[in-house]
Protein backbone atom coordinates (compact mmCIF):
# COMPACT_ATOMS: atom_id res chain seq x y z
CA UNK A 1 0.00 0.00 0.00
CA UNK A 2 1.73 3.05 -1.43
CA UNK A 3 -0.68 6.76 -1.00
CA UNK A 4 0.63 8.82 -4.26
CA UNK A 5 -0.80 12.39 -5.80
CA UNK A 6 0.59 14.00 -8.62
CA UNK A 7 -0.37 17.29 -6.79
CA UNK A 8 0.46 18.59 -4.09
CA UNK A 9 -2.04 16.84 -1.56
CA UNK A 10 -5.56 18.11 -0.72
CA UNK A 11 -6.80 17.86 3.03
CA UNK A 12 -9.36 15.29 1.52
CA UNK A 13 -6.61 13.09 0.39
CA UNK A 14 -4.38 13.17 3.27
CA UNK A 15 -7.83 12.19 5.22
CA UNK A 16 -8.47 9.13 2.94
CA UNK A 17 -4.56 8.11 3.47
CA UNK A 18 -5.08 8.44 7.25
CA UNK A 19 -8.26 6.50 7.02
CA UNK A 20 -6.79 3.43 5.35
CA UNK A 21 -3.31 3.59 7.51
CA UNK A 22 -4.35 0.85 10.11
CA UNK A 23 -2.38 1.07 13.61
CA UNK A 24 1.25 1.11 14.11
CA UNK A 25 3.33 -0.94 11.46
CA UNK A 26 6.60 -1.72 14.75
CA UNK A 27 6.52 -4.11 17.62
CA UNK A 28 4.45 -3.03 20.22
CA UNK A 29 7.91 -3.25 22.35
CA UNK A 30 9.56 -0.10 21.03
CA UNK A 31 6.30 1.76 21.34
CA UNK A 32 7.34 4.95 22.94
CA UNK A 33 10.71 4.49 23.08
CA UNK A 34 11.70 7.36 21.53
CA UNK A 35 10.29 9.24 24.50
CA UNK A 36 13.38 9.21 26.06
CA UNK A 37 17.44 9.51 25.17
CA UNK A 38 18.58 6.12 24.21
CA UNK A 39 20.98 4.53 25.97
CA UNK A 40 24.16 2.41 24.25
CA UNK A 41 22.70 -0.51 24.99
CA UNK A 42 18.94 0.31 23.50
CA UNK A 43 20.71 1.72 20.48
CA UNK A 44 22.14 -1.40 19.94
CA UNK A 45 18.78 -3.84 20.38
CA UNK A 46 17.67 -1.51 17.81
CA UNK A 47 20.41 -2.00 15.34
CA UNK A 48 20.24 -5.67 15.59
CA UNK A 49 16.66 -5.59 14.95
CA UNK A 50 17.60 -3.49 11.74
CA UNK A 51 16.40 0.13 12.94
CA UNK A 52 18.62 2.79 11.86
CA UNK A 53 18.97 5.89 14.80
CA UNK A 54 18.88 9.55 13.54
CA UNK A 55 19.43 12.14 16.03
CA UNK A 56 20.71 15.91 16.07
CA UNK A 57 20.44 18.62 18.39
CA UNK A 58 20.89 22.36 17.95
CA UNK A 59 21.22 25.06 20.30
CA UNK A 60 18.49 27.73 19.34
CA UNK A 61 19.49 30.29 22.02
CA UNK A 62 18.80 31.07 25.63
CA UNK A 63 16.13 31.99 28.05
CA UNK A 64 12.66 31.82 28.36
CA UNK A 65 11.29 33.98 25.60
CA UNK A 66 13.57 31.49 23.51
CA UNK A 67 12.10 28.32 24.59
CA UNK A 68 8.69 29.78 24.48
CA UNK A 69 9.04 30.07 20.86
CA UNK A 70 10.62 27.28 19.81
CA UNK A 71 7.24 25.63 21.63
CA UNK A 72 5.40 27.45 19.59
CA UNK A 73 7.56 26.01 16.11
CA UNK A 74 6.93 22.67 17.41
CA UNK A 75 2.85 23.01 18.54
CA UNK A 76 2.40 24.92 14.73
CA UNK A 77 4.37 22.40 12.62
CA UNK A 78 7.04 24.98 11.40
CA UNK A 79 9.72 22.50 11.91
CA UNK A 80 7.85 21.07 9.32
CA UNK A 81 7.18 23.89 6.83
CA UNK A 82 9.42 22.87 4.23
CA UNK A 83 8.98 23.52 0.31
CA UNK A 84 9.23 19.23 0.03
CA UNK A 85 7.66 18.24 2.90
CA UNK A 86 5.18 19.46 5.48
CA UNK A 87 2.05 18.63 7.67
CA UNK A 88 -1.31 20.15 7.83
CA UNK A 89 -0.18 22.73 10.46
CA UNK A 90 -3.57 22.73 12.04
CA UNK A 91 -2.68 19.44 13.37
CA UNK A 92 -3.61 18.83 17.06
CA UNK A 93 -0.80 17.60 19.02
CA UNK A 94 -2.21 15.54 21.31
CA UNK A 95 -1.73 11.50 21.61
CA UNK A 96 -3.28 9.49 19.33
CA UNK A 97 -3.75 11.90 16.90
CA UNK A 98 -3.34 10.45 13.40
CA UNK A 99 -1.48 12.37 10.09
CA UNK A 100 0.31 12.61 6.91
CA UNK A 101 3.91 13.74 6.76
CA UNK A 102 3.74 14.87 2.39
CA UNK A 103 6.87 14.57 0.78
CA UNK A 104 7.54 15.73 -2.73
CA UNK A 105 9.78 12.65 -4.18
CA UNK A 106 11.27 13.39 -7.77
CA UNK A 107 7.66 13.43 -9.66
CA UNK A 108 5.05 12.15 -7.44
CA UNK A 109 4.28 13.43 -3.73
CA UNK A 110 3.81 10.49 -1.11
CA UNK A 111 1.66 10.64 2.00
CA UNK A 112 2.56 8.96 4.89
CA UNK A 113 0.78 8.20 7.70
CA UNK A 114 1.71 8.82 11.25
CA UNK A 115 0.04 8.89 14.87
CA UNK A 116 1.38 10.76 17.70
CA UNK A 117 2.32 8.41 20.20
CA UNK A 118 3.01 10.37 22.90
CA UNK A 119 3.01 14.39 24.26
CA UNK A 120 5.22 15.91 27.26
CA UNK A 121 5.06 19.53 28.83
CA UNK A 122 7.02 19.32 31.45
CA UNK A 123 8.70 22.07 33.90
CA UNK A 124 10.56 23.13 37.20
CA UNK A 125 11.19 25.87 38.86
CA UNK A 126 13.50 27.23 41.73
CA UNK A 127 12.26 26.73 45.08
CA UNK A 128 12.14 30.12 46.35
CA UNK A 129 8.48 31.58 46.63
CA UNK A 130 10.11 35.31 46.77
CA UNK A 131 11.56 34.45 43.66
CA UNK A 132 10.24 32.02 41.69
CA UNK A 133 10.78 31.38 38.30
CA UNK A 134 11.46 28.61 35.61
CA UNK A 135 14.36 27.08 35.52
CA UNK A 136 14.14 23.97 33.34
CA UNK A 137 11.44 22.94 30.90
CA UNK A 138 10.63 20.90 27.91
CA UNK A 139 8.23 20.14 25.53
CA UNK A 140 7.87 17.55 22.54
CA UNK A 141 6.23 14.74 20.81
CA UNK A 142 6.66 11.37 19.62
CA UNK A 143 4.86 9.48 16.66
CA UNK A 144 4.78 6.23 15.22
CA UNK A 145 4.41 5.11 11.86
CA UNK A 146 1.63 3.20 10.51
CA UNK A 147 0.27 0.94 7.84
CA UNK A 148 1.28 2.59 4.29
CA UNK A 149 4.15 4.19 5.85
CA UNK A 150 7.38 3.35 3.90
CA UNK A 151 9.50 2.73 7.35
CA UNK A 152 8.76 1.83 10.47
CA UNK A 153 9.46 3.56 13.72
CA UNK A 154 9.55 6.53 15.96
CA UNK A 155 10.47 9.87 15.60
CA UNK A 156 10.27 12.37 18.72
CA UNK A 157 10.69 16.45 18.05
CA UNK A 158 11.56 18.43 21.38
CA UNK A 159 12.78 21.68 23.09
CA UNK A 160 14.26 22.22 26.27
CA UNK A 161 15.28 24.85 28.60
CA UNK A 162 18.18 23.80 30.55
CA UNK A 163 19.84 24.29 33.67
CA UNK A 164 22.11 26.60 32.07
CA UNK A 165 19.21 28.48 30.63
CA UNK A 166 19.99 27.59 26.88
CA UNK A 167 17.36 26.45 24.45
CA UNK A 168 18.14 23.66 22.53
CA UNK A 169 15.84 21.63 19.49
CA UNK A 170 16.21 17.84 19.23
CA UNK A 171 15.48 15.26 16.92
CA UNK A 172 15.82 11.81 17.54
CA UNK A 173 14.33 8.53 15.61
CA UNK A 174 14.70 4.82 14.58
CA UNK A 175 13.39 3.49 11.61
CA UNK A 176 13.68 0.57 9.17
CA UNK A 177 12.29 -0.24 5.57
CA UNK A 178 8.45 -1.25 5.52
CA UNK A 179 7.96 -1.47 2.13
CA UNK A 180 9.96 -2.77 -1.24
CA UNK A 181 10.96 0.86 -2.34
CA UNK A 182 12.51 2.02 0.92
CA UNK A 183 14.17 -1.53 0.98
CA UNK A 184 15.47 -1.11 -2.73
CA UNK A 185 16.67 2.69 -2.10
CA UNK A 186 17.37 3.00 1.33
CA UNK A 187 20.92 4.27 1.38
CA UNK A 188 18.88 7.23 -0.04
CA UNK A 189 16.02 7.00 2.24
CA UNK A 190 18.71 7.44 5.11
CA UNK A 191 20.45 10.53 2.99
CA UNK A 192 16.89 12.14 3.30
CA UNK A 193 16.51 11.58 6.97
CA UNK A 194 19.68 13.70 7.19
CA UNK A 195 18.57 16.37 5.06
CA UNK A 196 15.06 16.57 6.74
CA UNK A 197 16.58 16.73 9.97
CA UNK A 198 19.19 20.09 8.93
CA UNK A 199 16.11 21.25 7.12
CA UNK A 200 14.07 21.19 10.28
CA UNK A 201 16.94 22.84 12.44
CA UNK A 202 16.87 25.42 9.64
CA UNK A 203 13.35 25.87 9.85
CA UNK A 204 13.02 26.08 13.93
CA UNK A 205 15.47 28.27 14.27
CA UNK A 206 14.20 30.69 11.54
CA UNK A 207 11.11 30.83 13.45
CA UNK A 208 12.45 31.55 16.71
CA UNK A 209 15.05 34.23 15.13
CA UNK A 210 12.02 36.22 13.11
CA UNK A 211 10.00 35.94 16.38
CA UNK A 212 12.70 37.40 18.63
CA UNK A 213 13.52 40.13 16.11
CA UNK A 214 10.09 41.05 16.23
CA UNK A 215 9.36 42.03 19.99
Amino acid sequence: MLFLSWKRPSPQQQKICIDKSGGFNYDIKYEGASSKTLTSSQKQELSKDGFFVNEARILLGSGLSTYNHAKTALLTWRHFSLKWAFVDPKTSLQTGTKFCVCVKEFLPWIMMPLQVAYVFDESSSNSSAADRKLTKASFGFGSGTLHGHLLAGEERFSVELDEKNQVWYEILSFSKPAHLLSFIGYPYVQLRQKYFTQQSMQSVVKHVNAQQCAM
